[in-house]
């Protein structure tokens, strides 16, 4: 038999006493390591099940439901993802991502609660502004907004992945559909540059009002003038904004979906190995066209990035907005349905059913032993304080 793959929660119960250590950890941390620490271990309990064929038995222990838990977020995507199901429009949908320049990295690390939903809001308002603007679409726009904070070498690269429909509801009285060009959605020089002065607009409003932290490596910035200098090297920067070819049709956004939205920092699968206080992981090489790379990090350094990610509790880090926020949602969709109709004559391609995803359905457990029987509960078992019998 080949060895378990390593995952994140054993390099946590490994290190995360020599990380607490070495540095010093806030509430939202401490709670990450005290959860994946327990995460499907006897500490939090369980259930025996038994296969309805042959009788083989084994014991699942229950999930900590952390949001930053590798092995948690399966349930909670299949729930999410049941919704957004109900939400997807029969148009092509394109993939807009907002990202900051490194130099207010360690601004919005310092500043995650207002730094993050400045970044959501303006990323959202950039699409909306240019969208309803005539020369471009004149049309409301919908589109749900996710939040990501990592590099794939796990240092600190705050970014908005917006996904939204290939069109919208017209501004200008008329009650129509107004779809985007073919495989063209907003110029991104326009967004780029329209997304740089709002936010820089709206960090200088928090900067006058005192909402910032800048201690430590950021004290330098309460100077006004080597605040005016970082900003007026931020507006000469071009801020990068990029549109991906757009989606063949919902069911191929459905399938974006699920590997994407509940993301955490580092998946377990992309741990090669665990070993004498080293954490080898795979990632890909933006800058070498995504090439395939592997990372060596000391096991501290590894959770000291890992725990860059954690988001301020009740941090919404998935959005909704235009046409899909949820105030109006369920009337302008309605509309916006009608209106496709209306403007769909004889299409030949059809998008594809998005009825059709089998991600969305909940397989039951087959037996491991036989093959062919189901693993249904048999029995309830109650944490044991103090255990860390991981059976995963």
């Amino acid at each position: 038999m080949s060895p378990r793959r390593p995952e994140v929660a054993d390099i946590i119960r490994a290190f995360g006493a020599a990380y607490r250590e070495r540095f010093s950890v806030h509430a939202q941390q401490a709670q990450v390591l005290d959860d994946l620490a327990l995460c499907r271990t006897a500490a939090l309990g369980g259930h025996k099940l038994e296969c309805d064929k042959c009788g083989h038995q084994e014991i699942s222990y229950n999930s900590c439901r952390n949001r930053h838990c590798p092995k948690c977020q399966a349930a909670a995507r299949a729930e999410w993802l049941a919704e957004r199901e109900r939400d997807l429009l029969q148009v092509p949908y394109f993939h807009v991502v907002f990202t900051l320049p490194e130099e207010l990295s360690w601004i919005l690390l310092r500043n995650k609660r207002l730094g993050y939903g400045l970044l959501m809001r303006t990323a959202a308002k950039t699409l909306q502004t240019i969208a309803s603007d005539p020369r471009h679409l004149g049309a409301e726009i919908g589109f749900l907004a996710v939040l990501h904070t990592w590099s794939q070498s796990l240092l600190h690269h705050p970014h908005v992945h917006c996904v939204v429909p290939g069109g919208g509801i017209a501004l200008d009285g008329t009650r129509r559909w107004i779809a985007c060009r073919k495989n063209f959605f907003l110029p991104v020089r326009v967004l780029s540059r329209l997304f740089r002065r709002l936010f820089l607009q709206a960090l200088q409003k928090a900067f006058e009002q005192g909402e910032l932290e800048l201690h430590g490596r950021l004290a330098k910035l309460q100077e006004p003038k080597s605040w005016a200098d970082l900003l007026s090297t931020l507006r000469r920067k071009e801020w990068v904004v990029y549109s991906k070819p757009p989606f063949g049709g919902p069911l191929q956004v459905l399938k974006y979906l699920a590997r994407y939205t509940h993301r955490v920092a580092i998946s377990n699968a992309r741990l090669v190995s665990f070993e004498d206080g080293r954490v080898c992981f795979r990632w890909k090489d933006r800058a070498e066209n995504g090439r395939h790379k592997e990372m060596t990090l000391d096991a501290v350094e590894f959770l000291r990035r890992f725990l860059l990610h954690v988001l301020p509790k009740g941090f919404m880090r998935i959005r909704h907005f235009g046409f899909l926020a949820n105030r109006s949602r369920k009337k302008k969709l309605a509309l916006a349905r009608e209106l496709i109709a209306e403007e769909r004559q004889s299409e030949s391609e059809d998008a594809g059913s998005v009825a059709a995803l089998p991600i969305l359905q909940d397989e039951p457990r087959k037996c491991p032993q036989c093959d062919n029987g189901i693993l249904q509960i048999l029995d309830t078992i109650l944490p044991v304080e103090g255990a860390i019998d991981d059976s995963s």
